[in-house]
């Protein structure tokens, strides 16, 4: 019997991930504005999300939630971090009992602190919670390239059986028991690309880029397994490789507001450009709260948050690494 899925959310990602799941399931995606669900259903593209894009001609979109899950087998949240609660909220009186749900964010909730595992595991006791992430750019998959995903769970028999939703062509899925290390690698590299970002935008040069990349790595890790993440995870698809790729390419959105952060631009400025969410300029307001709670030393993190939110310049950002003490490359800092 082929199971159903319910996707909530049609941003560039929530929209490939229904292209992909449509392959193997009846796959239905919720979209808040109508017009985009009547260009799915009748024209089968995304443009504003997914320009010049052909849709899988079995995606069938919805403007309304509970029609999107009520029948689901699969229930998968392609909604930023911090829109995340509200609409679970929202979906929660029409989703079946038992049923997984999946998270597609890469962030953190400013107000609690918490992962998107947790929010379910909050308003939806009951639920299996679990995360695919890794490094996926999604027009590159949507287009045929060929990548690699983690499907993380505590439940490996759940994981398992939902590898094969996912897993389709090109696009490969692996599955992880940790999903403490998965979520956080996921939402913690963000803040790396904006870094790296700016050094681009500074025209700073790549050997300043593979330094941002590979402290970064470093400082990700002793933050995640602080707080219960593996530090295995952190060497896998969902830390470096999902931190290699965010930081090095211009699809990146989080790197795209670091590189024009490094090249002047004001941030209200850029965000008001984009058409979607980089989760990594909210996530830093939290990861710099997480940082004092579990006592690590997160100097590339601070330093984002500073040109963020303290009004300081890319250069100071810079000259406040270079000052930063040296120590061993296998101790913090």
């Amino acid at each position: 019997m082929k199971l159903k899925v319910g996707l909530l959310g049609a941003g560039s990602w929530g929209t490939t991930v229904a292209c992909l799941t449509a392959k193997n399931c009846d796959t239905t995606i919720w979209a808040r504005d109508i017009n985009t669900v009547k260009e799915i259903n009748q024209n089968n593209t995304n443009e504003k999300y997914l320009p010049n894009a052909i849709l899988h001609k079995g995606l069938k979109a919805s403007h309304s939630i509970k029609d999107t899950v009520k029948n689901a087998d699969v229930i998968v949240m392609g909604i930023p971090s911090q829109s995340f609660r509200k609409v679970l909220e929202e979906a929660k009186p029409h989703i079946r009992p038992w049923v997984p749900i999946i998270s597609l964010a890469k962030g953190l909730e400013i107000s609690t602190k918490m992962r998107m595992s947790e929010i379910v595991e909050e308003v939806m006791p009951g639920h299996p919670a679990g995360v695919l992430t890794g490094p996926n750019l999604a027009k590159e998959i949507h287009f045929g390239k060929a990548a690699a995903a983690v499907i993380a769970m505590a439940d490996k028999s759940i994981a398992k059986k939902l590898q094969t939703v996912f897993n389709s062509g090109l696009f490969r899925v692996y599955t992880n028991s940790d999903i403490i290390g998965c979520e956080l690698g996921g939402a913690l590299k963000n803040i790396m690309a904006i870094a790296s970002g700016m050094s681009d935008g500074a025209n700073a040069g790549e050997n300043t880029r593979s330094a941002l990349i590979t402290r970064g790595l470093s400082e990700l890790t002793r933050l995640g397994t602080a707080m219960g993440g593996k530090q295995r995870t952190f060497a896998g698809l969902a830390g470096m490789g999902d931190l290699i790729v965010t930081c090095s390419s211009t699809k990146s959105r989080n790197h795209h507001v670091g590189f024009e952060l490094g090249r002047g631009k004001k941030l209200d400025q850029i965000i008001n450009e984009m058409n979607e969410v980089a989760e990594g300029v909210k996530t830093a307001k939290v990861v710099m709260e997480l940082a004092k709670d579990y006592n690590v030393d997160m100097p590339i993190s601070n330093e984002v948050y500073k040109v963020l939110y303290e009004d300081n310049t890319v250069f100071e950002a810079f000259r406040g690494l270079l000052t930063h003490e040296v120590g061993s490359e296998k101790e913090p800092g």
